[in-house]
């Protein structure tokens, strides 16, 4: 066992010198097991020490992958604008909230405000270049259904449009905000569901026929690959971390 466990352990030791990893005994294997595992060595990032945009990157480049909020809202003067949002989940289930974030004062939490109401429109695979340009900085007052040539519809329960080419859209009642530094989280009460039901599988949908976008790190965005499927295990059912 020696000889292996020697072997081995130069092995680890050239692999740290050329990789940055670090050999370590496994913690779940026994003193006379020989068993050696590799850890990658860390770096520390301090955000104390980073100014904002460096650790914003690290921060949204590791959060990943980040759902989108496509937001539609109107402001008080009639403009409809239109805008994704990466920071964006569901808050609460009774009542249903979701929630989206807003780095800076954009146009989507002024006219929410001023409005009480938005739309968050589900950001589909076939729309990537479209929400991009949405998220271009126009001045106040211009509409981003105009200005990339967004086709709207209607609402049922508030004024902000659709985008109609969307595959659901979540209509809004704001139910409050918070500042958090520069941002503002903006949370809004679900008062309608629309889903178009060329996505509905057995009355629910499916999410290869969302094709949802996400937001990743730099300018990296991501599209629905591979899925895994698994059931919780009851508690009754646990048996430890083996399976055994």
């Amino acid at each position: 066992m020696g000889s292996a466990l020697g072997t081995r352990a130069v092995r680890c030791q050239a692999l740290s010198s050329e990789q940055g990893v670090r050999p370590t005994r496994d913690p779940l294997a026994s003193a006379s097991a020989g068993v050696w595992i590799l850890r990658v060595m860390r770096i520390d990032f301090d955000p104390n020490e980073l100014d904002r945009n460096a650790f914003y990157r690290l921060l949204t480049a590791v959060v990943v992958p980040r759902p989108i909020a496509w937001v539609s809202t109107t402001s008080a003067a009639g403009t409809d604008n239109l805008a994704p949002h990466s920071f964006f989940t569901v808050s609460s289930v009774d009542p249903p909230i979701v929630q989206f974030t807003s780095v800076g004062r954009k146009d989507s939490v002024r006219n929410a405000e001023e409005t009480g109401q938005f739309v968050v429109n589900l950001a589909p695979e076939h729309l990537f270049e479209q929400i991009n340009a949405t998220a271009t900085e126009f001045p106040r007052g211009v509409s981003e259904f105009e200005e990339v040539g967004i086709a709207r519809e209607p609402s049922l329960r508030v004024k902000p449009p659709r985008v109609a080419a969307s595959p659901v859209a979540l209509e809004c009642e704001l139910h409050s905000t918070l500042r958090l530094g520069n941002s503002t989280v903006v949370f809004g009460r679900v008062v309608h569901a629309a889903v178009s039901e060329a996505v509905l599988v057995d009355g629910h949908p499916e999410v290869s026929r969302l094709r949802p976008l996400s937001r990743l790190g730099k300018n990296e965005w991501g599209t629905v690959g591979e899925l895994l499927e698994i059931s919780r295990i009851p508690l009754d059912e646990w048996r430890g971390p083996t399976g055994q």
